[in-house]
């Protein structure tokens, strides 16, 4: 990776919590408790998955630059999503959390010299990763569940099609007495 592709990657991923404030701005929040099947996350799901993720990323960065060759764990997002009772907790301290991580982490990771982009972890499984091809994960992991959110949003527009505007003509006109009908005298 080139230092002006590594640049674009790091604004990428600085930028990454406020795309996913803006797709969720958009979306009515009586739907993102929905999932599309039972095999797919609900919106509410997702955003305390990037909260966990994002929490992960913040050791695992800083494991990468204090601790270089060591093994890290990696979650696992499904058994994390089963158990930990997403339900229950506030999407609102989720996405302040996740803020706030990704603001620290991008910050570390823009002040970086350029030894520590060759740096690498094991993970459980023996496979090394440079900080750089963790980098290159982290940039698109928001952006790939922002796209999973408009899909869950497209999915439940299905079954939950917005309500159409009554008419100028049946809309009631309402006086300082009496509502009159426009359409109907």
């Amino acid at each position: 990776m080139t230092i002006d592709d590594r640049r674009q990657k790091l604004e990428s991923f600085g930028r990454a919590p406020a795309l996913l404030t803006a797709a969720l701005r958009k979306l009515p929040k009586k739907m993102w408790l929905y999932r599309p099947s039972p095999d797919r996350w609900s919106i509410h799901e997702i955003i305390h998955h990037l909260a966990d993720s994002e929490a992960s990323g913040y050791v695992q960065c800083r494991t990468f630059i204090a601790e270089p060759r060591t093994r890290f764990p990696r979650l696992n997002a499904v058994r994390w999503t089963d158990t930990l009772g997403y339900f229950h907790q506030s999407t609102r301290e989720a996405l302040e959390i996740m803020r706030r991580l990704r603001k620290m982490t991008y910050e570390l990771l823009i002040s970086l010299p350029e030894s520590p982009w060759s740096y690498a972890l094991e993970d459980a499984n023996g496979v090394e990763m440079l900080l750089e091809h963790w980098l290159d994960q982290q940039e698109r992991h928001i952006p790939h569940h922002v796209d999973q959110i408009r899909q869950n949003y497209d999915r439940w527009l299905e079954t939950n099609p917005p309500r159409k505007a009554p008419s100028p003509a049946s809309r009631p006109v309402v006086g300082s007495r009496t509502t009159v009908w426009l359409g109907l005298r």
